[in-house]
């Protein structure tokens, strides 16, 4: 591995950092220790990493970096939840190359356990017509540490009142699966006993339904758990709603799903946005259950966050028959109320809005 100035070190995994180390002039087993003080330590200013020898620190801030995002704007809702709008950086060289961006994380604490909602991408080129963060396009993907940078922020930050366990949901902005090199790189360190610490049991995936991306999934020895983001019953409904399902329809979708290989205590999670007068009556209860019914499967039905489309909320009433209708047929039914959705934070809310509605003030940037 050749070094430039500013190499960007988080995000790395072991082995890209022991080369890095032996590009220096050190022993490779120096990667190793660069790799526990950024992930297992947090010291992401390389000069505070006693672990190292001082030339090496030199070595490091010379010509590399571990570069978090700026914290733009933090957003409290009175549910605790904390909506983070991130500044990335420009970075990297000709087809690595990164555009400034913006992007959000969310940190929901619970009293047993508390969780990360991540972006994979800046905006999403996935178009579902229900979601907010349609209307920004793709901006760009995101690299490993970017998407790393998000949820160590966001531990960092509140360290002092964490549980001790930590879910990671790929949920944010963005399709995992169409930024994939970069996910699984990130999901890889994050899973590591010797890197964020966070078993696989803990770290989702959520896909819109790339078949390839899910194909490839299916491949790896280590790897997160997957949720599908179902939202209709049928292809006509589908594709209305989700433009994606054009290029992977519904029985396409669900072949990949029954092939998925399961490990003894997962089950394949379907997602499903409820919306009032579109996707909630009896009938399209019947039509999932017929989909989801033949797999080890749970259902997630998600009342729909309110924004700036034409949709509304299903009743009380409509989404508790639907649950009903699904757990009579023997699937595993939940309904999953979002967390943040006085400030923008909720599922298929975040479109880098830049007003706080929570009526707290903004924090002062925390130094790491």
């Amino acid at each position: 591995m050749s070094t430039e100035q500013n190499t960007e070190v988080l995000g790395k995994s072991k082995e890209q950092l022991r080369e890095l180390c032996v590009a220096l002039g050190e022993a490779a087993y120096r990667g190793d220790q660069v790799y526990a003080a950024l992930y297992g330590e947090r010291k992401f200013n390389l000069s505070l990493a006693t672990n190292l020898p001082t030339t090496l620190r030199e070595k490091l801030v010379a010509l590399a970096g571990s570069t978090l995002p700026k914290v733009k704007k933090r957003f409290w809702s009175a549910d605790g939840s904390i909506r983070y709008l991130f500044e990335l950086g420009q970075g990297g060289q000709g087809k690595d190359a990164r555009r400034a961006a913006s992007v959000e994380a969310v940190f929901m604490p619970s009293e047993e356990r508390q969780t990360i909602c991540v972006s994979t991408q800046a905006g999403c080129a996935v178009n579902c017509q229900f979601c907010l963060t349609a209307k920004l396009g793709l901006i760009r993907n995101l690299s490993a540490g970017e998407i790393l940078a998000q949820i160590l922020v966001a531990l960092e930050e509140n360290k002092l009142v964490l549980t001790p366990h930590t879910n990671i949901v790929f949920m944010g902005q963005g399709e995992p699966l169409l930024n994939y090199d970069a996910v699984l790189a990130a999901c890889k360190i994050l899973q590591d006993p010797a890197g964020i610490k966070i078993p696989p049991k803990r770290v989702t995936i959520s896909t819109s339904g790339i078949v390839p991306g899910i194909e490839r999934l299916a491949t790896e020895s280590e790897r997160p758990k997957l949720a599908i983001s179902l939202n209709a019953s049928n292809d006509q409904q589908r594709n209305a709603l989700m433009p994606i399902n054009r290029k992977y329809p519904l029985e396409m979708l669900m072949q990949a799903c029954r092939k998925y290989p399961l490990r003894s205590w997962e089950y394949l999670m379907f997602e499903y946005v409820m919306l009032g007068g579109v996707n909630d009556t009896t009938a399209d209860a019947k039509r999932v259950a017929k989909l989801v019914g033949p797999l080890k499967a749970k259902v997630n039905l998600i009342p729909w966050n309110p924004g700036d489309l034409p949709y509304r909320e299903s009743t009380e009433e409509a989404i508790a028959a639907f649950q009903q209708l699904l757990i009579g047929r023997g699937i595993a039914t939940f309904v999953r109320r979002s967390r943040g959705r006085d400030v923008m934070a909720a599922c298929g809310q975040l479109a880098l809005l830049e007003s706080n509605t929570s009526g707290k003030g903004e924090s002062q940037l925390v130094s790491l």
